[in-house]
């Protein structure tokens, strides 16, 4: 299966940990994407003959991880899809980003994304972009930080992180050119159940890299 870590199924969604670097859905590379591993684990779990449906409604970055909820019917798709558009979706995430930052803030700007890299542009040509965070521990030239996403641009959060002089550990794109894996993670999902009368509330801590640094700030 791939080690699916499956947080959450029911007969509408399924709820999944993405791994750093697996891809949400095929590209160009044509490397294993998280759509198709678990099309392959509910084809082989159920035994369903021919094409599996499976509704991806949001997504994280190639290089992020974190808790990710599909859909596993069109309507669960639908009104999940409507619940990020009225913004009822509540995303955190934990970064780790260097330089010197205020305890807690809001991050407010107009973004427009060119090719595969997005920039920081005027209200007349840009997506209006928000996210609030509070710093949690700071060590040595690094911080963590939690954030509450309040939009969901292209690249936000490493954007907005980097413009301020803040960029996140391990950004091979916003922040220095290294090898690091990048210190963005979405740990927190809470949504309400598309189809019962239920609030779905999931809390999933990043291990190991730089995540060992802070790890008695995330365990508190």
């Amino acid at each position: 299966m791939n080690n699916l870590n499956i947080l959450y199924e029911d007969n509408h969604i399924i709820v999944v940990e993405k791994k750093p670097n697996i891809l949400c859905q095929s590209d160009y590379t044509n490397d294993l994407d998280l759509l198709t591993i678990i099309k392959n684990y509910l084809k082989e779990k159920y035994h369903k003959p021919g094409n599996v449906y499976l509704g991806l409604v949001h997504r994280l970055d190639r290089p992020v991880g974190g808790i990710m909820v599909f859909a596993k019917t069109s309507k669960a798709a639908r009104r999940l899809a409507d619940t990020i558009k009225n913004h009822e979706m509540q995303k955190e995430y934990l970064l780790v980003c260097s330089g010197k930052i205020n305890n807690s803030g809001i991050m407010e700007d107009y973004i427009i994304k060119e090719n595969a890299i997005s920039k920081i542009t005027t209200k007349e040509k840009g997506k209006y972009a928000k996210l609030e965070y509070t710093k949690i521990a700071s060590k040595d030239n690094l911080n963590l930080i939690k954030v509450n996403l309040i939009t969901g641009r292209h690249h936000q959060i490493r954007l907005q992180f980097a413009s301020r002089n803040n960029p996140l550990y391990g950004d091979q794109l916003y922040g220095k050119e290294d090898r690091k894996q990048i210190a963005l993670y979405a740990y927190h999902l809470k949504f309400k159940h598309p189809v019962k009368d239920e609030i779905m509330d999931f809390i999933l801590l990043p291990k190991g890299g730089i995540w060992k640094e802070f790890e008695a700030y995330l365990n508190e």
